[in-house]
């Protein structure tokens, strides 16, 4: 029976491939398009240029295909997080956690994204990056910064990583991946 459950599953596998969708979002400069490089690529680039607007990208891990919108994060384009998040797998924000003086607005934007009706329930990985740094924040810090613990209508998850160092990159594959099964 085993091998036969094997082979089934082989089989299923050829036709049933997995999609999902996520939006990568974040204040300007918080390593959004350097995580998409690291994922889609395995490499890192000292000099990223600004998003302006927004990027898509295909990755393909195992049998499932994430699209990756990566947005912008400077205020002009801010306005748009909203539209490219309603119908994702998960919303994954990118937080420079060694930047202390954005938190604040970083927490805002977070939270105002959040109380979008058509974002209910939608799962949130919030990514404290750029832990390479000395400076960066422990997670149990970056938590209470962005007030996590109040958000409670949705699953939500953080790890701290740097997409410099490629740090806990295969744990946010692990979980984008699983997030994308649930969905379908």
């Amino acid at each position: 029976m085993g091998l036969w459950e094997a082979f089934l599953n082989w089989l299923r596998s050829l036709f049933f491939k997995q999609e999902m969708e996520l939006s990568l979002i974040g204040l300007q400069n918080a390593g959004k398009t350097s995580l998409v490089n690291v994922i889609a690529t395995g490499g890192y680039s000292e000099d990223m240029i600004p998003t302006v607007g927004f990027n898509m990208r295909k990755v393909t891990k195992g049998n499932v295909t994430i699209k990756l919108w990566d947005l912008g994060g400077q205020p002009r384009f801010r306005s748009m997080w909203e539209r490219y998040c309603r119908a994702v797998s998960s919303i994954v924000y990118v937080v420079d956690a060694a930047d202390y003086d954005n938190l604040p607005v970083s927490r805002r934007e977070l939270h105002d994204l959040l109380s979008k009706p058509s974002l209910n329930g939608i799962p949130l990985l919030v990514l404290g990056n750029k832990i390479d740094k000395k400076e960066a924040l422990s997670k149990e810090d970056l938590t209470g910064e962005m007030d996590l613990k109040s958000i409670t209508d949705r699953e939500v998850c953080c790890f701290m990583i740097s997409c410099k160092n490629s740090t806990n990159i295969d744990t946010v594959i692990d979980w984008l991946v699983k997030h994308s099964k649930s969905k379908n």
